[in-house]
Formats: structure tokens, sequence, C-alpha cells
């Protein structure tokens, strides 16, 4: 069919979207700096850590983590449906904007009710988002370009996970005497996926669409974008006639979507179990149990997220030449050997004076 080289405007409403990507991990991060912080025990009239009381805390902080994981599981189911219905642009809008209310509800809490439910919105809009944008991107991008475009989505999200944790950082000078400070607050871009407008029967849309995400001045007539947007409407005609003679639970039938499915599944499944989304909202906890006091809970959280940018940064450059198994593979084993250090190392020296044990213990989070 030829080579699609991605252009300019192309590659700005991938990166554009993938703002998104940085709100959600923001959004699911800021907790982990947020409870470093000494005003926000006393904003919500919670004990802090080695005080009476903070069993109570803990349970609290368990909860504000519980409940944006499940507002998330339900974004991310409704975003199965919406994004289909109503289109990947204005899923990923809506999304934004409750994710927003959500964030608002939270830095105006007076007390854990309001801060509960403020996660539980914010949570939705993060599930949402995390499942449209990276679907969005596909869409939009060249079949040669799909594998860095896509990768945005991992990059912008540790840009969210470090602005989170930096500003946490920075914000613990201002409210470390307990000070409630006002300070630390602060789409019409984005075109329509050209495959969602196919699936409406909105042809010249879409191939508009198309032809300015996937234009090149090298190919002045468009020949191979247009070549991409008939078989990108071919693809939508056949995949609606398979529709009318299967049926949503397809996927589990026959043996080969079975074993596709189980893929799928255990591959989030694992990235789950990472210890990622541990590490990044009770970081702050882990350090201060492995003797770091002060500021430094805080500093080495910040300088853990941003240790993130390098892998995310080598992905997008190099998963086509290398593939999506080899990173999945390797990264997969390299935490596996770190999490078991680590274990074994928190196993041995948590709450004894031995530094260089816990120190060690700091090293294979890093790692």
């Amino acid at each position: 069919m030829g080579k699609l080289i991605p252009n300019a405007f192309n590659l700005l409403v991938v990166i554009y979207v993938a703002l998104g990507s940085t709100a959600c991990s923001y959004g699911m991060a800021i907790i982990g700096s947020t409870i470093g912080q000494p005003s926000f025990y006393t904003s919500l009239g919670l004990a802090p850590p080695d005080e009476e009381g903070y069993a109570r805390t803990a349970g609290f902080i368990g909860g504000f983590n519980g409940v944006n994981c499940a507002g998330s599981a339900i974004g991310c189911l409704l975003c199965t449906y919406c994004a289909d219905k109503y289109s990947r642009k204005r899923t990923i809008q809506g999304a934004a904007v409750v994710l927003c209310m959500g964030a608002a509800l939270c830095a105006g809490s007076v007390n854990n009710a309001m801060f509960l439910v403020g996660r539980i919105i914010n949570g939705l809009g993060i599930g949402a988002l995390v499942a449209a944008i990276p679907m969005y991107q596909a869409e939009v991008s060249t079949p040669e370009s799909r594998g860095f475009m896509v990768s945005m989505h991992g990059v912008m999200f540790a840009m969210g996970y470090t602005l989170s944790a930096w500003l946490g950082f920075g914000m613990y000078f201002i409210t470390a005497g307990g000070s409630t400070s006002s300070f630390p607050w602060r789409f019409p871009m984005l075109p329509f996926s050209p495959r969602w407008l196919l699936m409406q029967d909105r042809h010249e849309e879409a191939h508009d669409v198309l032809m300015k995400l996937h234009r090149d001045k090298t190919d002045p007539h468009d020949v191979v974008a247009r070549k991409e947007f008939y078989q990108m409407k071919k693809q939508v005609e056949m995949d609606r006639l398979i529709k009318q003679s299967t049926s949503k639970f397809e996927l589990f039938k026959t043996p080969a979507n079975r074993r596709r499915a189980l893929v799928g599944f255990v591959l989030m499944w694992n990235n789950q179990f990472t210890g990622v989304l541990i590490i990044a909202n009770y970081g702050v906890i882990l350090y201060g149990a492995l003797g770091m006091d002060g500021y430094m809970p805080l500093l080495l959280t910040s300088l853990w997220v941003t240790s993130t940018f390098p892998g995310n940064i080598f992905c997008a450059f190099f998963v086509e030449k290398f593939g999506r198994r080899t990173f999945l593979l390797i990264g997969l084993t390299g935490i596996l050997v770190a999490l078991i250090c680590e274990t074994a190392l928190q196993a041995q020296f948590l709450g004894t004076n031995n530094k260089a044990g816990q120190n060690a213990a700091i090293f294979f989070i890093f790692l």
C-alpha cells in the first residue's frame, strides 16, 4: 500500500490527547504525595503517622485508594459502550470533565466523606480516559508509527506521575507546619476518530479527517492515504457483516478467541501486580518505614517516578524495532527479580536500625 509517514498535525493530535494520560496518572498518584503533607492530616482531622489514632487514618487512606480504583474499573466498563456510541472524542471529553469534577471536589474537601466521593468520581474519569486514549491514538496513527504514537500514552502517563510527585515535594515546604495554604492548585484540537466516523456512515468526514492526519508532502495527491481510507472503509464493512452473525460472547466461543482473551486478561493482570500502584500511592509510608523522615520520603517518591521516563521514551523509539513482546518479557522479568529481592530485604530489615539493609531495600524499589 506504500509507506505512510506521520505529519506534524498527526503527532500534535496524539500528544495533545495524551495530556489526558497525564491527567489520569496525576489523579491516581497525587494521593501518594498528599499523604506526605502534614496539612492533609490537619484539614481532615486525621492522626498522622506515629501518633495515637493512626489505625483509623490508615483505614481512611486505604478507602481513598480503594474507591478510586473502583471508580476506575467502572469508568473502563462505561468506556466500552460510550466509545462506540458517542465516539472516542466525546468519550474522552466527557471523561475529562468528570475527572476535573472529581479533582475539584477532592481539592475542596472539608471532611473525609467529601474526599471519598471526590476520589470515586475522579476514578470514573480516569478509568474511561485510560481505556479511550490509547484506542484513539491507535486509530489516528499510521501503521508504521502506531507503536511510537501509542507509546506517547506511557510517556505522558509518566509525566503525570512525575508532576504529582514533584509538586507534592515542593508543597511540603509550604505546608510542613500544617498550614492549609491556598497555593497548591492550579478539546478543541481533537478530530473525531476516522474509524468511528466510518462506523457511523459519515464517510466524507472520515475521509477529510484521515487526509489531514496522514497528509505527506512527498505524496501531493494523497495516494497512500486514500488507499488507507479505502482499506479502513472495507474493514469496517466487513466488521459490520461479521457482527450481524456473531454475539458479544463470540470472544469465548472458540479456542483461538479464548486464548486471545486470556492473553489480554493475564497481561493486564500482571501489569497491575508489578507493584507500581502500591509504590506510587504508599511510597511515602513505605520510605518512612524504611527509616526515612522529614521531606526525604517525598523526595524519594519524586525521584522514583522521574526514573520511569527513560524506559518510556526508550520504548517509544524502539518498540517497532524490537517488538512489543520483547519489551514486555524483559520488563516483567526485571520487575519480578527486583520484587523478590525487595520482599526479602523488607522482611529482614523493616522496623530495624540496620541502615544498610534499609537502603538496599530502597535501591531495589528504584531498580
